[in-house]
């Protein structure tokens, strides 16, 4: 690194792993002991190429569609989620299917038949393309139409304006969500939402506990992937703020231009993110005195399914 360097590092919690994100990867890590290399993983198991890449070296093979799969193997879904059209094809190739969708995913696509069976027009508030709003989209392809952003908001139209409810991805940035629901709620005001929030537990934490550390900041290194939802809006949400940001995917992605005239470095990770790619963001910048903000504690544990349990 350029001199001079970082004197302090404000390390957000809670940062990385998120317990659906655990879990999908316990559940690949399972699948391989009990049924031995090769075992199959839909699209990426979580948003992580360091995930990815460990898997892979254990026996995992990725894949993006189930076409990609021999009769009869077995067949991880990754947290995100699939479409009824996904499952179906699943039981007629005959595999072996093991579901790793996050269960806040799986809240999302039981309201979206919930919202749809009673006829309301679903408005799904998320990224196009993103493998989480195709899942859920295809639920209820008929019924369902997505709203990526404030201006979808303003211009969207229903064919019932009494029969209107929305839906979010799970990991979409709190702020702008809530502002493309005032405008809908505006615009429609029978618009009915879900009993809880979808935006999932983990990404409003970590979104908070950055907030709390980006002020102080004179620059924010967030670790995850491109592809990672959740850490591209913590990016966003420190620019937003004012302070510049920058995701990084290890510690040699780090710039050591980015570094010049800062002293404070807070740091995060996506919820996808391994702890120990933190640790090494920290050795890296270092010396340094790291002083961590804690904005909450998460205990959430979920279980996992009968397939893989030891």
């Amino acid at each position: 690194m350029s001199s001079p360097v970082p004197h302090t590092v404000l390390l957000a919690a809670p940062r990385s792993f998120c317990a659906g994100v655990e879990r999908a990867i316990e559940i690949v890590e399972h699948a391989l002991r009990r049924h031995g290399a090769p075992v199959y993983v839909r699209k990426q198991i979580v948003h992580n190429t360091h995930v990815v890449a460990e898997l892979e070296e254990r026996g995992a093979v990725f894949v993006e569609e189930l076409d990609e799969v021999p009769a009869g193997a077995t067949v991880v879904f990754s947290a995100h989620g699939v479409s009824p059209a996904v499952r179906a094809d699943g039981e007629h190739r005959g595999l072996d299917v093991i579901d790793a969708t996050c269960p806040l995913v799986t809240k999302v696509h039981t309201e979206a038949r919930r919202f749809a069976a009673r006829g309301d027009t679903v408005l799904l508030i998320g990224h196009g393309g993103h493998e989480e709003v195709e899942g859920t989209l295809g639920e209820a392809p008929e019924r369902t139409v997505l709203v990526e952003d404030v201006a979808a908001a303003h211009s969207v139209e229903v064919p019932d304006p009494e029969r209107v409810s929305y839906l979010t991805q799970t990991t979409l940035a709190v702020d702008e969500t809530v502002e493309i629901v005032s405008v809908l709620r505006q615009r429609f005001p029978a618009l009915r939402g879900p009993a809880s929030d979808d935006i999932c537990y983990a990404t409003t934490n970590r979104q908070e506990a950055l907030s709390a550390v980006a002020r102080e900041a004179d620059l924010v290194l967030v670790v995850g992937s491109a592809n990672s939802s959740n850490s591209v809006r913590l990016v966003e949400l420190a620019r937003r703020g004012g302070t510049p940001a920058y995701l990084v995917d290890d510690a040699s992605a780090i710039r050591a231009e980015w570094l010049d005239g800062v002293s404070v470095v807070g740091l995060t990770a996506g919820a996808s993110a391994p702890p120990r790619l933190v640790d090494e963001v920290i050795a890296a910048l270092g010396p340094v005195e790291v002083v961590e903000r804690t904005t909450a504690t998460e205990t959430v544990h979920f279980t996992l399914p009968l397939a893989v349990r030891p």
